[in-house]
């Protein structure tokens, strides 16, 4: 009994915070014939045995497409080793700022270089359609609390890619097909029958998971890295698998 806060705080402090889940989604309840990844929140901080950990685990879902919603970084100088790694995703990127993004002044023309070099795109308040018209992306930057910025593309699937979950409040009467976001991190340290110990603002009740809302399912991921302790506990990093 002695040993288990020590084993507890272990977990979180030393095991957690890497311990990568790869969660998989299905959207359609027929034969899925699609298969795309989400991850956010990488916060890069130098660790590269981590990150590159993370982009071999998406590389291995041999995914059509990676969405990204947010906070690739806190300081600038670890901009371009990010995005070197952004580059080794074998699959188009397309991906939307957190606040953190802003908060570090990072320069977003680099950004969406790399990410248009990857196939996708950086998307700050536009919608792009994938080269065969199948997928549709409305990114958001989610600076004001204004409606969406753009409706979404007739007669593709529709993904609005956002930071901030509780957003999902704001888009009015628009509807898509998927809604992606990150920024809770799930809390970081989620306690049993209880759920998260604290949130950032700009959740809500849009902690972790899927949400069914007006403008359609709501995803948000707990993201990859962490803020502002390197501390995780029953709320391991993940990327999310989705099937459709």
């Amino acid at each position: 009994m002695l040993a288990s806060p020590f084993l507890l705080t272990a977990d979180a402090k030393w095991v957690e915070p890497t311990w990568l889940r790869v969660r998989r989604v299905r959207l359609s309840r027929t034969k899925p014939v699609h298969r795309f990844v989400h991850c956010t929140d990488i916060h890069h901080k130098g660790d590269r045995a981590y990150f590159e950990s993370v982009v071999k685990k998406i590389n291995s879902q041999s995914p059509e497409f990676v969405c990204f919603t947010g906070d690739l970084i806190e300081e600038t100088k670890y901009l371009p080793e990010a995005l070197e790694f952004i580059g080794r995703i074998k699959a188009p990127v397309y991906g939307v700022p957190g606040n953190h993004d802003f908060w570090s002044k990072a320069p977003f023309a680099e950004i969406s270089k790399a990410f248009a070099a990857t196939g996708g795109a950086w998307l700050m308040d536009r919608t792009v359609t994938t080269p065969d018209g199948k997928f549709s992306f409305v990114g958001a930057t989610c600076l004001s609390s204004r409606q969406a910025p753009l409706e979404p593309v007739p007669l593709t699937r529709s993904i609005f890619l956002m930071h901030y979950p509780a957003w999902v409040k704001k888009m009015g009467d628009a509807k898509y097909d998927l809604i992606l976001a990150g920024h809770s991190h799930g809390g970081q340290v989620r306690l049993p029958f209880f759920g998260a110990v604290h949130l950032p603002w700009g959740v809500d009740e849009y902690d972790m998971g899927m949400f069914h809302t007006a403008s359609g399912p709501l995803y948000v991921n707990p993201g990859i890295g962490w803020f502002p302790v390197p501390i995780r506990f029953n709320c391991r990093p993940e990327i999310t698998v989705f099937e459709v």
